[in-house]
């Protein structure tokens, strides 16, 4: 991991694969730049960069404790922006549609211990899962809710996005087959601001969550 000093993360190219810059700035976050992903955290985070498992994963992971963050279950804070190289993978892009719509935050959506307040599907195109074609299946939610043990609470955010082969595909980083944005913070007084702030300053190449979203609004209208 190496650490930036005065430059901010937008002066410089991105950091090679499993590489993390780290930029200080007037906000109280600290800017991470992870190859193609660029985010905040709050200052003191730990930022760490993703572990890829055959380099198809890309991205940062971040939290309060120096440990990192591993347990995507509501319970423990941080965030984690990452994304998937479809190129590498080799499966067709319907596995994401099917990842992105369901199992893969079930940790939160689904947990007896954790409440959702609020899901937007921006885009649902179920894919026609036929193995001799380009499928147009897409997918891309934006959530949030509360998580409750004991005294213990929390409150988590997420966006995700399989953009298939549809107008969302040219967005972000053209080889990715899947977006996905989670952050954890402690349940109280300007969590929800924190979070936005948290899933909003997530770009994705050249392009933030809104730019995402301002797409899959045009799609959805002309379609």
């Amino acid at each position: 991991m190496t650490a930036g000093g005065c430059a901010t993360a937008s002066s410089q190219p991105p950091p090679a694969p499993g590489l993390l810059r780290l930029s200080p700035s007037p906000t109280p976050f600290t800017l991470v730049t992870a190859g193609e992903v660029r985010g905040a955290v709050p200052d003191g985070w730990h930022a760490f960069p993703t572990t890829p498992e055959f380099g198809v994963l890309g991205g940062f992971v971040a939290s309060p404790r120096a440990g990192g963050w591993t347990d995507v279950d509501g319970d423990a804070v941080g965030m984690s922006a990452t994304w998937v190289d479809a190129t590498r993978v080799g499966v067709p892009s319907d596995y994401y549609y099917l990842a992105a719509n369901g199992p893969l935050l079930s940790r939160l959506t689904t947990s007896a211990t954790c409440h959702e307040e609020s899901l937007r599907v921006y885009l649902d195109r179920r894919p026609t899962f036929d193995p001799t074609r380009r499928s147009p299946g897409n997918f891309m939610a934006r959530g949030e809710g509360v998580c409750r043990r004991g005294p213990h609470a929390t409150r988590y955010a997420y966006f995700i996005a399989a953009p298939g082969f549809g107008p969302v595909h040219e967005f972000g980083i053209p080889s990715s087959g899947l977006y996905v944005v989670v952050a954890v913070v402690p349940q109280g007084r300007g969590a929800s601001d924190l979070l936005r702030a948290l899933i909003g300053r997530t770009r994705f190449g050249e392009d933030s969550i809104r730019d995402f979203l301002a797409v899959a609004r045009m799609a959805r209208t002309a379609g």
